[in-house]
């Protein structure tokens, strides 16, 4: 009884291995190892795989219709290599070289390398034309989603089981298309201005009348005929035209006609040079609006050890001729120990280009003597509160005053720099150096009274305004 037992396990085996072995052969034909007989092909084709065989032809234009197993032949040399190929995706691996006969590799994946010579081709006799897609692999975890897989992802080894088995490996190596747009969308006009923007005059800059104004602002559009038509001020026809009035003129007072004073110490310093001590005071304020001021200056100079040397006090009606130009004109009462002088003053005074305040004014004594005197100055920031000030001052005459021990021409020159701390914007103490020199008759009378025509001073001051 073992012994029929023992005979019948050779039988149930080879009877469980029949299917297996029938599903992995499936698809094969049995004729695809069966001698063919010779069947003549038309001109111009061969059997796949022989060495003059072309798969890249079939279909191509000029490239003759092949029954199944031939392929066109390879073109001449002397025709173009590339005649009839597809080269959009030329930079790709080279096309594999020439196959086993049976095998359809027009469209092998590129890099995928052919049998090595002389091993059984496993493929023999398979339909390779839609060899770029993924066959289907066997069952896979259900959910996964392989539509994005990046190309170069390699399979799983042999005998392990494939975690991607079952997924869908159509767009391997594609590019993932664009998603389609909403039915009805027009897109022809997608980056444009939509319709009725008129973008002509987008950067020009705004028609704006300033002190800057230039010809090359764009032209100010005149005023339509209705604008001008009307009265002056449309509230007066519904309220009393005499409580508007009013109303306008404080308006003006409280926001267009502000009153302001000033009063600034420009100078208050000792000096020290040849032997000789001495004071001086430049001071100078005003009070009023933005157009109409009045303006005062005064001038004060002596020894500690003698008398004044010379003072004046100016009053000056002024007025502004632009945004930082004032026209002043007044009188001056001049003190000297050599004689008194009453002046008609006429000058200008303002904030020259690149921050120069200037300040020249021309005198017309009651003797009927004309001079002159010019003044500038420059405010250099060092730090915030550290501030280098040179200031250079020059008095001209029309003619020789000997009373007063002034010559005609160019009478005197002095240069100076003062170095200042501002502790606060109003109190600011300072140090400096002053030169002085004087010119033709003047420094003649000079020598002639005993003193030099050219005098250096160290000065030690407060500047302060209020």
């Amino acid at each position: 009884m073992i012994r029929r037992s023992v005979g019948l396990v050779p039988l149930l085996l080879a009877a469980s291995a029949a299917p297996v072995f029938a599903q992995s052969h499936a698809g094969h034909g049995a004729a695809a190892n069966a001698v063919q007989p010779a069947v003549q092909l038309p001109a111009g084709c061969v059997r796949r795989g022989a060495p003059t065989a072309d798969p890249s032809r079939v279909g191509t234009s000029g490239a003759p219709v092949c029954p199944t197993g031939a392929v066109p032949e390879r073109a001449p040399a002397s025709a173009d290599p590339h005649a009839g190929h597809d080269m959009s995706t030329m930079g790709q691996t080279a096309p594999a070289p020439a196959m086993p006969a049976g095998h359809d590799m027009s469209t092998m994946q590129s890099g995928q390398q052919p049998a090595a010579a002389g091993q059984a081709d496993p493929h023999a006799g398979h339909d390779m034309s839609t060899m770029r897609q993924a066959a289907p692999a066997p069952a896979m975890p259900a959910g996964h989603d392989m539509s994005t897989m990046q190309s170069g992802q390699q399979p799983a080894a042999a005998g392990q089981p494939d975690p991607h088995a079952g997924h869908d490996m159509a767009m391997m190596s594609q590019t993932a298309p664009a998603p389609a747009m909403p039915a009805g969308h027009d897109m022809s006009t997608m980056g444009q201005m939509p319709p009725g923007h008129d973008m002509s005059a987008m950067a020009m800059p705004p028609d704006v009348p300033t002190s800057a104004d230039n010809p090359g602002r764009p032209p100010e559009m005149p005023l339509p005929p209705g604008a001008t038509s009307g009265p002056a001020h449309a509230a007066d026809t519904l309220f009393d035209p005499a409580e508007m009035a009013a109303a306008r003129e404080q308006l003006r007072v409280e926001n267009g006609d502000v009153r302001t004073t000033a009063v600034i110490i420009d100078q208050l310093e000792a000096s020290f040079g040849d032997g000789e001590e001495g004071y001086a005071l430049d001071a100078q304020g005003w009070t009023g609006g933005d157009i109409n001021r009045f303006w005062w200056k005064s001038e004060v100079e002596g020894d500690f050890d003698g008398e004044v040397e010379e003072a004046e006090i100016q009053a000056l009606y002024s007025r502004a001729f632009r945004p930082f130009f004032d026209f002043q004109t007044g009188l001056r009462q001049t003190y000297r120990p050599e004689g008194d002088r009453t002046d008609l003053v006429v000058g200008v005074q303002g904030l020259a280009p690149y921050w120069f305040e200037v300040d020249a004014a021309a005198f017309l004594s009651n003797k009927g003597e004309l001079t002159a005197r010019a003044e500038a100055e420059y405010d250099q920031r060092i730090t915030n509160r550290w501030i280098v000030q040179p200031r250079a001052e020059v008095v001209l005459s029309a003619e020789d005053i000997p009373e007063l021990r002034i010559g005609s021409g160019l009478t005197s020159l002095q240069i100076g720099a003062r170095l200042r701390y501002e502790f606060h914007k109003e109190f600011a103490p300072y140090v400096g150096l002053e030169w002085t020199k004087s010119f033709g008759n003047t420094a003649d009378f000079l020598e002639a009274d005993g003193r030099s025509s050219e005098d250096t001073r160290l000065v030690v001051g407060i500047r302060t305004w209020f």
